[in-house]
């Protein structure tokens, strides 16, 4: 059976909280990131390998969040990663934060994949997509 889904556990400390306890809102933009730095690793394909290597960086071209309910302080959260779709230097991501499996953020996530030395766009390595292709699940927007 194909993994679809990756996630990663995020105990949220009190220098993630605004003056009500509450998570603030950019703070998920980054641990999205971590999750996707995470799950990249996990795969075999750390970011700063494939740009040594290959000269290959991923950007965020757009991101598209929906805040539903707040994480708090001390909460024990789950951000989850799940590919789209993968173009030629692009790709498409649903993440998510979950506290005990309640939705807390849902967010469309697009990458690009530039030369690290150009910044023009450049193909995702067949490998990679391969196995970015392990995580991928079906969805009719692509």
């Amino acid at each position: 059976m194909t993994k679809t889904r990756y996630s990663l556990p995020v105990r949220i400390n009190y220098e993630d909280t605004d003056a009500g306890g509450v998570v603030y809102y950019a703070n998920y933009l980054a641990y999205m990131e971590r999750a996707r730095n995470a799950c990249l690793r996990e795969m075999g394909f750390p970011l700063s390998e494939l740009q040594r290597s290959q000269k290959l960086i991923f950007v965020v071209a757009e991101a598209s969040l929906k805040y539903l309910m707040p994480a708090r302080l001390d909460d024990l959260i789950e951000i989850t990663l799940e590919v789209l779709g993968v173009k030629g230097a692009s790709v498409s991501l649903s993440q998510q934060a979950l506290r005990n499996n309640e939705v807390l953020v849902d967010s469309t996530i697009k990458l690009v994949t530039l030369n690290s030395d150009t910044f023009s766009p450049c193909r995702i390595p067949e490998k990679l997509r391969q196995s970015l292709e392990q995580h991928r699940i079906e969805y009719g927007g692509l």
